[in-house]
C-alpha cells in the first residue's frame, strides 16, 4: 500500500523518528536505493530550496526528477487534477507538489497511485517543519520538552510545526499579532495530540512572553507568497515582532534562531540576530535535503 506525506498529522511519533534515524544513515552511505526511480515536481510557484533539495537528493540516491513548472502544468485548468494524478503515476515513482491550494495536493493524492509528497501548500509545509525538528534534535540532543519559540505570522509553517511538535512532546509557545492567529482546527488538534505526548501548547500575542526561557526562537516573514497586496499593512501589524536583540534575551542564553528562509533582514528579524552566533539557519536549510532523501527513501524505496 502507497504512503504519502501529506500532512504531518498523518504520522505517529514513530513514523517521525523512523525519517530521522533514515536521515542519520544516509549521510554516511553512497548507495543508490532509489536507482531508476523518477520523481515528478509540480511546482505552482518558484522555490529555491525545496526544488534543489529534491533535486539534488533525489540524484544522491541514485534516481531523476522532472521538474513540472507553471508553463507546464496548470492543475484544474488544462487538465483536471485527478487525470493528472493518474497520468502521471504511469511515468514516475512519485510526486512532490507545491501548490497554493491544500486541496489540490489531496486530490492528487487520492487520485495517484504512486506517494505524493506535499513540497509546501497555503495550509501546510509537512517537509519544512520535519528539517526543523530534526534540526532541533541535532542541536538540543531531544525533541521532549525543548521549548520552542514561534514569532509572526500563523502561517503554514506553523501548522505544521504545531503538529510535528505536538507528537514528538516538544513545548511550542507561538505569539502572532491579533487577528493572525493558526487555523482553529489544526490548534484543537495540536493540543489533543499534546495531552497524550506530554506536550505543551500556548498561544498569545505577547512576543515577550512566547520568548521567554526559550530553547529556540523561531519566525517567518511577514508577508508570503500570494499575499503581496498586504504588505504595507503587515509590515505596521508585525512591527512588535520582530526577533532582535533584546527578543532574544527572553530565551535561554543558550537559545539559537532559526527561520525557514528566505529571510528579510530587518522586517521580521534583525541583521545582528540573523548573522549571529546564535542563528543555526544554515544548518536548517541544509538538513531539507538530508530529511527529504529520507522521506524519499522511506517513501519511494518501499512503495
Amino acid at each position: 500500500m502507497k504512503k504519502d506525506l501529506v500532512s504531518l498529522k498523518e504520522l505517529t511519533r514513530h513514523e517521525l523518528a523512523a525519517f530521522f534515524r533514515v536521515a542519520d544513515g544516509l549521510k554516511h552511505t553512497e548507495e543508490k536505493p532509489l536507482s531508476r526511480k523518477s520523481l515528478a515536481l509540480i511546482f505552482q510557484n518558484p522555490s529555491m530550496r525545496t526544488r534543489v533539495s529534491f533535486e539534488v537528493g533525489m540524484f544522491q540516491l541514485g534516481g531523476q526528477t522532472i521538474y513540472l513548472g507553471p508553463e507546464d502544468i496548470q492543475l484544474g485548468v488544462r487538465e483536471t487534477v485527478s487525470d493528472i494524478a493518474q497520468v502521471l503515476s504511469r511515468y514516475v515513482d512519485g510526486i512532490v507538489a507545491r501548490t497554493f491550494s491544500h486541496k489540490d495536493v489531496e486530490m492528487l493524492a487520492r487520485y495517484a497511485t504512486v506517494p505524493v509528497i506535499n513540497g509546501l501548500s497555503d495550509l501546510e509545509h509537512p517537509c519544512q517543519a520535519l528539517a526543523d525538528l530534526y534540526t532541533i534534535q541535532k542541536w538540543c540532543g531531544r525533541l521532549e520538552a525543548v521549548r520552542i519559540a514561534y514569532i509572526g505570522d500563523g502561517n503554514n509553517v506553523l501548522h505544521s510545526l504545531l503538529q510535528g511538535a505536538s507528537c514528538v512532546g516538544a513545548h511550542l509557545s507561538v505569539a502572532t499579532p491579533k487577528g493572525y492567529e493558526p487555523d482553529e482546527a489544526i490548534v484543537k488538534q495540536a493540543k489533543e495530540i499534546a495531552k497524550k505526548s506530554g506536550s505543551q501548547i500556548m498561544l498569545c500575542h505577547d512576543p515577550q512572553k512566547a520568548a521567554t526561557e526559550a530553547d529556540i526562537v523561531y519566525t517567518d516573514v511577514w508577508t508570503s507568497m500570494g499575499q503581496e497586496k498586504e504588505r504595507k499593512k503587515r509590515l505596521k501589524v508585525f512591527r512588535r515582532f520582530q526577533v532582535n536583540e533584546r527578543l532574544m534575551t527572553f530565551a535561554r542564553p543558550s537559545a539559537k534562531f532559526m527561520h525557514c528562509l528566505p529571510a528579510h533582514r530587518g522586517e521580521e528579524v534583525a541583521k545582528k540576530v540573523f548573522e549571529g552566533k546564535q542563528s543555526i539557519v544554515l544548518d536548517q536549510a541544509e538538513n531539507r535535503l538530508h530529511i527529504q532523501k529520507a522521506i524519499l527513501v522511506e517513501l519511494l524505496g518501499k512503495a
